[in-house]
This record gives structure tokens, C-alpha cells and sequence, in this order.
């Protein structure tokens, strides 16, 4: 417990001291364009506890898990494959380099012709910007693994089943898990840029929109609510990844302690 909480602490000592340097800093601010922390603060139950929540909030997290979920699953079924075949490795390792390379954020224009400016598009968009950072990190986690337990599952012929799920998910779901971190950051960017072309909700909608009325205050609402969500997402993501991978954690501390 009292780990729990001298970690809770180290995580929020620095936000903590940065939102009270820009309270004080911006208290007596007269700016228009950066108006005092304390103003932004009390717009936000008006600004998005008033039928935003249901309307923009909720639908921008619907896309975001759609898209994430679809890349982590594609993401891992590719990743084992392409990972396990050295052929296949080969033939594909050109167009992986050639689409990693490149920003998901410029294919929405080309997607927004053959999708349409609906939901659809912007899972898409989510889904090809977070497939990424899992497939190759799975890829690398399924080449990582040790020859020898790779060996005692020939010699023990072990069906293809059972070596994927006792064996290689295992094995690389430490790599994995980097690349569902990653891909989740990412996630969030592209929630937001989907959402400035041509969308009719969302809360990157609602922060354009705030910005093309002048309603600077509430677009700073906006920015807030999104790092909150960013950093909500994130630990929660951490207490699953703890909680999934707490016997490749005690395994580490026995190799430390060997």
C-alpha cells in the first residue's frame, strides 16, 4: 500500500506543480487569447457536462476504442505470422517500412473519397495509425523468442494452438504491450485530426469549431479535457498492463536476484 501511494505521488508531483505555476502565472493575465486558468476551469461544466458529454465525448471514445481494438487484433494476428515465417518476413518487410513511414493523418483526404466523412472513416484513420507500433513490435517479440523453448515445442510436437497461446503470446506480450502504449498515444492524435475534417460531433469538432467562433475560452476547455482523457486512458492502461504482466515482472526480479 505504501508503494501504491509513494507511486501515485511521483506521478502527480509533476502536473500538480505544473498547473500551479500556470494558475499563478496566469491570475492576473487580461489576455484574450490566453485567458487565466481559474476562468477555463469554471467554463467546464457548462461548457461539457451539458449534453457535450453525451453528444462529442462519448462518440470521440467509441471511435477511439473501434479503431484501437481492431488495430491491436489485426496487429497481433499479422504481427505472429509475418514474425514466425522469415519468407513472409521478407516479402513484406518493403511495404511495412513504406507504410510505417507514412503519416495516417495524410490518407484522410484519399479516405474521405472512398468512405465518406462518416464513423467509418475515422476508425480507419484510428485503426491504420495504432496497427502499426503493435505489428512491428509483435513482429520483433515472435523473432525474440528462445530457440530452446521453441525446440522443446517441436520435439514435444505440440499443436499450432496450443504453441500460440502457451508459447508465443506469452513469450512476446511484453513487446506487445509497448506497442499498445504507443499505439494508444497515437490513438488519441488521430481522434482528434479525423475529427476536424468534416465531422458533425467529436470532441476535436467541438475545439475547431470553438476556435473558428472565437470562443477561446472554451476551446481551452477543450484542450484540458483532452489531456484528461489522455492521461485517464493511460493509466488505466498501466493498471491492466500490471496487472496482465505481473509474472514477467517476478520473472525479471529472479533473474535479477540469480
Amino acid at each position: 500500500m505504501t508503494g501504491v501511494v509513494v507511486r501515485a505521488l511521483q506521478v502527480l508531483v509533476v502536473p500538480a506543480g505544473l498547473i500551479a505555476l500556470w494558475w499563478y502565472a496566469s491570475a492576473a493575465a487580461d489576455s484574450f487569447f490566453f485567458p487565466p486558468l481559474s476562468t477555463i476551469l469554471a467554463e467546464v461544466p457548462a461548457t461539457w457536462f451539458d449534453g457535450r458529454l453525451t453528444d462529442d465525448v462519448l462518440p470521440s471514445l467509441a471511435r477511439l476504442l473501434a479503431g484501437y481494438v481492431a488495430a491491436l487484433l489485426l496487429g497481433v494476428a499479422a504481427g505472429v505470422v509475418i514474425g514466425a515465417h522469415p519468407l513472409v518476413r521478407s516479402a513484406v518487410e518493403p511495404l511495412l517500412e513504406l507504410a510505417r513511414a507514412t503519416p495516417p493523418a495524410v490518407l484522410i483526404p484519399v479516405l474521405m473519397l472512398f468512405l465518406g466523412i462518416g464513423d467509418t472513416m475515422k476508425v480507419v484513420v484510428i485503426g491504420l495509425g495504432c496497427i502499426w507500433p503493435i505489428l512491428l513490435n509483435t513482429v520483433e517479440g515472435v523473432r525474440g523468442l528462445d530457440d530452446v523453448l521453441r525446440d522443446t515445442a517441436s520435439c514435444y510436437r505440440l499443436r499450432w494452438w496450443t504453441r500460440l497461446t502457451r508459447l508465443v503470446l506469452p513469450g512476446t506480450s511484453p513487446q506487445i504491450a509497448a506497442g499498445a502504449r504507443q499505439a494508444l498515444s497515437i490513438g488519441i492524435i488521430l481522434m482528434v485530426i479525423s475529427e476536424m475534417f468534416a465531422a458533425s460531433n467529436g470532441v476535436g469538432f467541438a475545439v475547431i469549431q470553438f476556435q473558428r467562433t472565437y470562443a477561446l475560452v472554451e476551446m481551452w476547455t477543450g484542450i484540458i479535457l483532452l489531456g484528461v482523457i489522455g492521461i485517464t486512458l493511460s493509466l488505466l492502461f498501466q493498471l491492466v498492463e500490471r496487472r496482465a504482466l505481473a509474472w514477467h515482472r517476478g520473472l525479471k526480479d529472479i533473474q535479477r536476484g540469480g
